[in-house]
């Protein structure tokens, strides 16, 4: 068996445009016939040119080549151009590519990829999703009150989402984020976060874990502020609460308070996470499987997190691929906590599949369709191709002044 060809697809989120503005799918297809499908997770560089890349990647490295050779084909990857260091934009690239490789692999032996890891250890799998603008745009007027800015809005949907049958709900109250952090917390930040947390665990009491999310804005002594008002409403994680350049800075968090430190979104490779597993920095790893590497680098940082007694809780702030990769992983780890959904996997954000992912009562069932248990719906796809020129995320470019 060897890989033949190479089909890349930048396509637009429709509203309410969760998990993004696009999303960045490949199509490895063998001399055989057989196809898979993985996703980048790449915010630095525009779609177009990291899809560019993944057909350059691909030419160079994985044309020609057994999909099995996976450990192969990921050094040949990560030495190229004497690199052999943790990179965001090759491992995005590569992550794709690596993931389209199992789902090949998945499919020739008639197994869904998890069974191929050591096989299936949980048979549903606990979901979280953010507090949503029941409205529908992700992106609603920041001026006017919102799920985002309003804790009795936010408890609201934090009600209707415990009665769909999540047991855990994310919200990030703890304002903007920017180019220049970390930064001190606004009292007004530290205000807004404590009323969040007191509201939503009035409104569900002990049916739901709060999940308290940030985005490395905070200096070390401005995190333990943070943590300090929260922690009375026993928050099962604070997210990212400073930058993820220093693990020892997190770690000193994570000394600080009772609640677990959450971290790794934006983190590749398990060099990187071996840091923060070295200095105590996170007791809950997110990987994001469309950047960390593919699903083998995750596999591995599970099995490494194991011995340090941490817990997995795969990242998704992307498309369905990345969601269906993480299941796979998930499904095989021993110390698989939680993982983030997109609501209830619904609605325009499957439309870019043929398949659906299962999600029953806050769980989501595994697969049991070969590979990663999904199609792309090239339709769907060709009529949603993404036009602009934002990237998938954005930061605040002034800094946050008190």
């Amino acid at each position: 068996m060897k890989l033949e060809k190479i089909e890349t697809f930048v396509v637009g989120n429709p509203p309410p445009r969760h998990g993004g503005r696009y999303f960045i799918f490949v199509r490895l297809t063998t001399t055989c016939g057989i196809s898979g499908v993985g996703e980048i997770y790449n915010a630095t560089f525009g779609p177009d040119l990291c899809a560019a890349m993944a057909v350059d990647v691909f030419e160079r490295q994985f044309a020609g080549n057994d999909p099995h050779h996976i450990e192969k084909l990921w050094r040949l990857t990560y030495g190229a151009g004497f690199t052999q260091r943790p990179d965001v934009t090759v491992m995005g690239v590569l992550s794709g590519l690596e993931m389209a490789c199992w789902d090949i692999v998945g499919k020739a032996a008639n197994k869904p990829v998890y069974e191929l890891l050591g096989g299936k250890v949980h048979d549903k799998l606990r979901s979280y999703t953010y507090l949503y603008p029941p409205e529908g745009d992700v992106y609603p007027d920041p001026d006017k009150p919102n799920v985002y800015n309003d804790p009795d809005l936010a408890a609201e949907v934090a009600v209707e989402m415990v009665g769909r049958g999540f047991t855990a709900v994310k919200f990030d109250p703890a304002g903007p984020y920017s180019i220049f952090d970390g930064h001190q917390p606004r009292l007004e930040d530290l205000e807004l976060s404590e009323q969040f947390c007191k509201r939503i665990r009035e409104a569900v009491g002990t049916k739901a874990d709060l999940l308290f999310g940030t985005h490395g804005q905070f200096t070390v002594s401005g995190a333990k502020r943070m943590a300090r008002r929260l922690e009375k409403y026993d928050p099962l994680w604070f997210e990212e609460p400073t930058t993820p350049e220093n693990p020892a800075d997190m770690a000193e968090i994570a000394h600080y308070t009772a609640i677990p430190i959450a971290a790794g979104e934006r983190l590749c490779t398990k060099h990187e996470f071996a840091r923060v597993l070295e200095a105590g920095a996170a007791s809950i790893l997110q990987m994001n499987l469309g950047r960390v590497g593919g699903i083998l680098e995750a596999k591995k940082i599970a099995s490494m997190a194991e011995t340090r007694q941490a817990q997995i809780a795969p990242h998704l702030y992307c498309g369905p691929v990345v969601a269906a990769a993480n299941i796979q992983i998930a499904t095989c780890s021993p110390n698989f906590l939680i993982l983030e959904s997109i609501g209830t996997f619904d609605g325009a954000y499957m439309s870019v599949l043929s398949s659906q992912i299962q999600w029953e009562d806050g769980y989501i069932i595994p697969p049991t369709e070969p590979g990663l248990g999904i199609e792309l719906n090239d339709d769907v796809i060709a009529a949603n191709p993404y036009t602009g020129t934002e990237l998938h995320l954005g930061m605040a470019q002034e800094q946050v002044v008190p």
